[in-house]
């Protein structure tokens, strides 16, 4: 009966109860003394939690984020100008539940994108949706959506996205047409989700970088206004890093 069982709960995608039924049957002296609910609340546990990892894991691998950064491996002895205290109030995402933005710009070689990468990776493990992109190959993708007739589409799959990161910002001068894209993309995501912008350039040059003074004012205007700010200093981590070997 017990193999029934663990074989009706796999058809029913159940493995969590099942894997725990399996426990519970290889442990009978652990489990035998408890009581029916006792038991069952475990197994019901176990369920949830299954179900929760393997959000949590189709979460990062939808993310397509560049780095497999953690937080916990965040360095702080860097004498770069990373704040820890700034660094824990990010991490616990309540900036994202309020739809603020992050811009975090610094030299080559600062790493700008593993912390981004990091927060991207806890915000997965929060349960929020990101997406992180290159931002010339974004806008070449969205190129490609006029041509193939899904231009409408592609935009309202990138509003969906709890958190955007958009890597390389300014580091290429930007075309008519992709002004108008970015237009797009951050009128949709104002006040209704957050993006993380990695860049080189300080913000105060951004507005020459995009090219149009009115579409700079109305692009800036919307990611600004709420934005938390880490600005990294200093020389190349990965200088210092072949430095020490």
């Amino acid at each position: 009966m017990i193999e029934q069982t663990i074989t009706q709960l796999r058809q029913l995608k159940l493995s969590g109860m099942a894997n725990a039924l399996i426990a519970q049957c290889d442990q009978p002296g652990t489990y035998e003394g408890l009581p029916f609910e006792q038991r069952l609340q475990l197994l019901t546990d176990s369920e949830q939690t299954e179900r929760a990892q393997r959000k949590q894991q189709r979460l990062v691998k939808a993310a397509q984020l560049k780095i497999a950064a953690n937080a916990q491996h965040i360095d702080y002895q860097h004498p770069r100008g990373l704040k820890q205290s700034q660094m824990a109030s990010l991490l616990q995402c309540s900036w994202l539940h309020q739809h603020q933005n992050l811009l975090i710009t610094g030299p080559c070689g600062s790493g700008k994108t593993y912390i981004a990468c990091a927060v991207g990776h806890t915000a997965c493990t929060q349960g929020y949706r990101v997406k992180y992109y290159r931002l010339s190959r974004l806008l070449m993708a969205l190129n490609q959506a006029k041509a193939d007739g899904s231009y409408s589409k592609a935009l309202q799959t990138i509003s969906r996205i709890d958190l955007l990161i958009l890597d390389d910002w300014g580091l290429e001068p930007l075309k008519a047409a992709q002004r108008n894209d970015l237009m797009e993309i951050m009128d949709d995501r104002h006040a209704a989700s957050s993006t993380v912008v990695i860049s080189q350039l300080p913000t105060d040059e951004w507005y020459l970088s995009i090219g149009d003074n009115t579409l700079a004012d109305a692009i800036l205007d919307r990611l600004m206004h709420n934005a938390h700010r880490i600005q990294l200093k200093g020389e190349s981590m990965r200088k210092t890093e072949l430095k020490i070997d």
